[in-house]
């Protein structure tokens, strides 16, 4: 299978390995960065830009199966964001970062290096959502990485989706960050019997955090000061920032979640969910984009020199 694929598909900078649990890996490298594509799930595992070290974060009791999600990293949710609207026994966050993905394309030019992935419907799929779609996920590394994550409908009636690139992100201890950009954008606490509320600050994670900040296009920005650095997370395609950490009780019921690894953590999300729902007509499609730049602390200089 490797060596089909880097026939096919390797370009000097995309080559291909088993990793963790066997599972297939796809390797992006551009002037010293790199990244790492799990073709299980589509599912983003690190990004390290040049000179710098891993911008997102992965659980060390993670799971690596067939069949289960892989906690950290940039799970894709789709077509639904959380638990399924009205069938409890469905799997959380959809099954696309469940299903083994195929190779659709690559490539290695001098200012980028890019793969693209795809998942179609089949009869599995079309027993949890009955719909005929093509899904496909493309990586893009550069002096930053960018995963646009494109829904077609290829049925004959409209579907509508709710849908994350969920980016775990890593932090040196999340007591001491402070997230800026959603500054008086509303928002769903999820943490509060989804109280209706409205940011007027940079915020700070001083315990459980599960926010739906809704009617928000806006880039986010990281601060981190005992990195130091600052990740500047942006998007396209996306009405709702979703803002999360589990804190000391729910990572203590997770069981692909260490104890105490809600401190390394924040989870920013490129979304649509909650209120905004994406309604895709026959024949259209929709692209859903998150951004990841990290630069350093004095002047915003970036990490990637």
């Amino acid at each position: 299978m490797f060596e089909l694929w880097q026939r096919q598909y390797e370009q000097g900078r995309i080559s291909f390995r088993a990793g963790p649990g066997g599972l297939p890996v796809a390797l992006l490298e551009h002037e010293g960065a790199q990244a790492e594509l799990c073709i299980h799930g589509a599912h983003a595992l690190h990004y390290r830009p040049a000179g710098g070290e891993d911008v997102l974060w992965l659980s060390g009791a993670s799971w690596y199966e067939d069949g289960k999600p892989i906690r950290g990293g940039i799970p894709v949710c789709w077509p639904w964001f959380g638990p399924h609207p009205t069938d409890a026994a469905a799997p959380g966050h959809g099954f696309a970062r469940l299903r083994l993905w195929e190779l659709a394309d690559s490539k290695a030019a001098p200012d980028e290096t890019a793969i693209t992935l795809r998942l179609r419907d089949d009869a599995q799929t079309r027993q949890a959502w009955p719909y005929a779609f093509e899904l496909t996920l493309r990586m893009t590394l550069s002096d930053h990485l960018r995963l646009d994550l494109t829904t077609y409908n290829r049925g004959p009636e409209p579907f509508r989706i709710t849908q994350a690139l969920h980016n775990y992100l890593a932090v040196r201890d999340v007591t001491a960050i402070r997230i800026l950009g959603l500054e008086e954008a509303p928002y769903m606490d999820k943490a509060n019997h989804y109280t209706l509320n409205q940011e007027r600050a940079p915020i700070t994670i001083c315990g459980e955090t599960n926010r739906i900040y809704t009617n928000t296009s806006a880039e986010c920005l990281l601060d981190d000061p005992l990195w130091p650095r600052r990740l500047r997370i942006g998007k396209g395609g996306s009405r709702t920032t979703v803002v999360w950490n589990p804190w000391i009780e729910n990572a203590r019921r997770m069981p692909d979640f260490g104890d105490d690894e809600y401190r390394g953590m924040v989870c920013v999300e490129t979304a649509n969910a909650g209120p905004e729902v994406i309604t895709v007509p026959p024949g259209a499609a929709h692209t859903l984009t998150t951004m990841l730049a990290a630069e350093g602390e004095e002047k915003g200089e970036s990490v990637n020199r």
